[in-house]
């Protein structure tokens, strides 16, 4: 079955390729640093660590971008360190991404692929302004780290969809994120087709000065297979 669902994928992505063959593309150079600064680090309702600082830096150019994102948290006598890199296409509001996580911590052995790193192909749709749903397929595929007990392959899947909207001035994202198969996303005991993760996140420049806004955001998340829920501040720059 889960061959058959990466098969269609694949025809799906290679059609749409072949529809943008002649469509035209940005061709400006840019490079885009960041940082986010946030109470806890929660990734697809699974807690990761409490306060982090969560830098990243993307060069783009003609609807490719590489970008390095990477995560630390407060702990100084044993942070948790996170270190991504991801190769994405956009094209015709479609986009086609591949990332290497590696979250091994402080210490451990970086290149050392096969059993510490993560290799995740995802496929998103993003309908635009007049009708801000987002979509992604996300697929772990690489590297031993995402393996059953048995050895073989649990092909961790998350799927979500979200939505952007605004109210009195306060720019709003409602996202849900399934995981179809047991995996990565799991607390211990669950199987199956399982929630994840249902949030809504709020995001509004806060006036300081006359020259300074301070970029907020506040997410509610509610993990039902972890049992969980999370109220997350945190500050993008």
């Amino acid at each position: 079955m889960k061959k058959i669902i990466f098969r269609c994928l694949f025809v799906i992505v290679a059609f749409c390729l072949f529809l943008d063959v002649k469509a035209e593309t940005k061709s400006q150079f840019k490079i885009s640093p960041g940082v986010d600064l946030v109470s806890s680090y929660i990734w697809r309702g699974v807690y990761q660590t409490g306060p982090a600082i969560q830098p990243s830096l993307a060069l783009s150019y003609a609807g490719f971008s590489l970008t390095a994102w990477g995560s630390t948290d407060f702990n100084f006598a044993s942070p948790a360190k996170e270190f991504d890199l991801s190769l994405n296409y956009t094209f015709s509001g479609l986009s086609l991404t591949v990332t290497d996580y590696w979250w091994s911590g402080e210490g451990a052995r970086y290149f050392k692929y096969k059993d510490s790193h993560f290799l995740e192909g995802t496929i998103g749709y993003y309908g635009g302004e007049k009708f801000p749903l987002s979509l992604t397929w996300s697929t772990m595929f690489g590297f031993n780290s995402d393996k059953k007990a048995n050895g073989d392959r649990c092909f961790s899947t998350y799927i979500e969809a979200g939505y952007d909207f605004s109210v009195k001035g306060v720019d709003l994202t409602a996202s849900l994120g399934v995981t179809p198969w047991t995996g990565l996303y799991h607390r211990e005991g669950t199987n199956g087709f399982d929630v994840s993760s249902v949030s809504l996140k709020a995001s509004k420049e806060i006036k300081v000065t006359d020259s300074f806004d301070l970029p907020l955001f506040v997410q509610c998340i509610f993990s039902p297979n972890q049992d969980n829920v999370y109220l997350v501040v945190g500050m993008s720059f």
